[in-house]
């Protein structure tokens, strides 16, 4: 058997592989930065063959708390990926029972969003008449920081900013974003006619590419952890962030969306802006009535769980959604979908999915409209 991890968003260390009911791994930290979780790497030559796979520094992940009830993803062809119902945590370690039907097979943290997929989805928009592709400039390692606009800049229209992935291994927030772009540039969706009508949406799909092509979990090449970099942003260690702020304050914002995976929780949820200093009953009504709208067009999505008041601290500030909130004082929201499965409506073969999160993604063109014409 052989595994390996040299490819688009492969990581894993292998300790062991002498015996399949005893391999070893560990996951393996981001490449300037102490944070570990995500992994995904191929196994080969293990058709018929019982394995069980143990993390062993499972323990030592950024978010311990995302195992309990964790099922890895498995794929035989990169494109269907499933849950491995055998999984558990036990003593600090994450152990998975499979017996793979093939000879090669892919495991995953989750359903990852390739380098080249991301470029397919930048090359469908740019042909569509609606979109054009901005380059905003270079990351850390030189590679294209691209931006989606889909409207014509005119007197009355809102500026609307959508950004996805500013941590790279939540790949559900690109699959959210390929959904809603799907819908948005459909010239027979009447939905998104209107808000094309009504609005300039600026869409970054794909904020962090160096740290997904690395492999990575949570930070950039230069290991900054991108969602805490909005207040005093880098041109240097954290350019994503400059550069994407410097093109919204040149555009204005009258609503924000950031889309992320939560590691622990199964729900999905907003994290949102009633912390923020500023923060005024205006704002409160435009936001619950943003909130109440999807609720109603989105049942994998609800408002009983989510974050404990106080949980960002001194920090809250650098967070791009509370940033925004401060700076625009307009509905500026953090989307988190979850890494384990939705508990209020479980999917036993896939759990919480790229296809559920594209569905997800098509669903928030709703409450976008609404917020629209509520502000007419």
């Amino acid at each position: 058997m052989r595994i390996s991890s040299n490819f688009d968003s492969g990581a894993i260390e292998v300790v062991s592989l002498d015996d399949p009911q005893d391999i070893r791994l560990r996951l393996r930290a981001d490449n300037a930065a102490d944070f570990r979780q995500w992994f995904h790497f191929r196994l080969h030559g293990g058709a018929g063959t019982a394995l069980r796979m143990v993390f062993e520094n499972a323990g030592e992940a950024a978010y311990p708390d995302g195992w309990p009830g964790y099922r890895c993803v498995a794929s035989y062809d990169r494109r269907t990926w499933f849950r491995v119902s055998t999984t558990r945590y036990e003593d600090g370690k994450l152990i998975v029972d499979h017996t793979p039907e093939r000879d090669t097979i892919y495991y995953a943290y989750f359903e990852p969003y390739s380098f080249e997929r991301h470029l397919a989805l930048l090359g469908r928009a740019d042909a569509s008449p609606f979109a054009r592709l901005r380059n905003l400039g270079a990351t850390v390692e030189g590679r294209d920081l691209d931006m989606i606009v889909v409207g014509q800049v005119a007197p009355g229209r809102k500026p609307v900013w959508i950004t996805a992935r500013q941590h790279p291994g939540e790949t559900m927030a690109e699959w959210f974003v390929e959904g809603l772009l799907e819908r948005l540039l459909d010239p027979a969706d009447a939905v998104a006619r209107r808000i094309r009508e009504h609005a300039v949406l600026y869409i970054v799909p794909n904020m962090n590419p160096d740290g997904a092509v690395l492999g990575n979990l949570r930070t950039n090449a230069a290991g900054r952890n991108l969602n805490r970099e909005w207040r005093e942003p880098d041109p240097v260690t954290s350019p994503e962030v400059f550069l994407v702020r410097a093109e919204m304050q040149r555009t204005g914002c009258d609503l924000f969306l950031d889309i992320h995976g939560d590691e622990a929780l199964p729900y999905v949820f907003f994290s949102t802006a009633e912390e923020v200093p500023g923060f005024t009953s205006d704002a409160a009504i435009r936001q619950a009535r943003f909130v109440e709208c999807f609720a109603t067009v989105c049942p994998d999505f609800q408002t009983e769980e989510g974050y404990k008041p106080g949980r960002f601290g001194e920090e809250l500030l650098t967070l791009a959604s509370k940033w925004v909130a401060n700076h625009f004082g307009c509905v500026s929201l953090t989307l988190e979908m979850p890494f384990k499965d939705n508990a209020n409506l479980p999917d036993e073969q896939t759990g919480w999915s790229g296809a559920r999160s594209k569905l997800m993604g098509a669903a928030m063109l709703n409450p976008v409209l609404r917020h629209l014409c509520d502000d007419r």
